[in-house]
């Protein structure tokens, strides 16, 4: 199933069998925790990809891939690009959050634009400094509770203004999750993120864009990724809210 292109975004993209396909049109400047192709690099395309919350075995295209063990993602996430038909060296995501509870949002300001993906599932929800369920005799489920966030801007970033937006939106991320009292997977008060978050920062190369050498909160570049972040993360805190209880017995 393909969705249909949205119709405020300038970055396209489509949703199918399972997977969100951002096309960026170009290659950009990407900068991510993402555990398909994470790192600095540059890429046209960027992947969030849905697999079971128990992944044994999962089909993509309408081909299965023999049972493996989950260790190597980076691998997996190739042959989805392939079975896609999108370039091996993309950026790739994993959840098991549906992606027809993708969240898309938009901010700009003059000629500068942020715009955002988001899925959504705090079952894996974490604060900060708290041991690991593994520690706790606990089984983990890595896929289910993942908030996955991609951010695209026309902007052109310096390296360090991409860590400073990969810290503006885990910022605001937070700040959305404490809003709404969501509590840690201990019972706590106070969830910071879940222990499988990941966050995908795509900018103009040089010369391609605007340059902005500060992404910082006192920056008009990083309000826009705040406001987005925090627009998306809590619609899709209320999505995740409605799939949970669809999920129970």
């Amino acid at each position: 199933m393909k969705a249909p292109l949205s119709d405020h975004l300038s970055t396209r993209y489509r949703i199918a069998e399972g997977t969100l396909i951002v096309d960026l049109g170009t290659r950009m400047r990407v900068l991510s925790s993402a555990p398909g192709g994470g790192g600095l690099r540059t890429t046209r395309y960027i992947l969030n990809h849905q697999v079971p919350a128990d992944p044994i075995r999962t089909q993509v295209s309408g081909r299965n891939f023999k049972e493996r063990h989950w260790g190597d993602p980076a691998r997996y996430l190739r042959g989805v690009a392939e079975a896609h038909g999108v370039d091996r060296d993309c950026v790739g995501l994993m959840t098991a959050v549906p992606m027809k509870q993708v969240v898309t949002g938009r901010e700009g300001q003059n000629e500068i634009w942020v715009e955002c993906f988001a899925t959504v599932g705090v079952t894996n929800a974490v604060r900060a400094g708290e041991p690991p369920r593994r520690a706790q005799g606990e089984s983990v489920d890595r896929a289910a509770g993942t908030i996955n966030l991609i951010l695209i801007t026309n902007a052109c970033l310096t390296v360090p203004a991409l860590v400073c937006a990969v810290q503006v939106a885990t910022e605001s991320k937070t700040g959305v999750l404490r809003d709404h009292a969501v509590p840690s997977w201990t019972g706590r008060p106070g969830a910071t993120g879940t222990g499988t978050d990941a966050v995908v920062i795509a900018c103009a190369l040089r010369g391609d864009g605007p340059w902005h050498p500060y992404a910082g909160t006192h920056t008009d570049i990083g309000s826009m990724i705040g406001r987005v972040t925090a627009d998306c993360l809590t619609q899709g805190l209320a999505r995740a809210t409605q799939w949970a209880a669809q999920r129970r017995p």
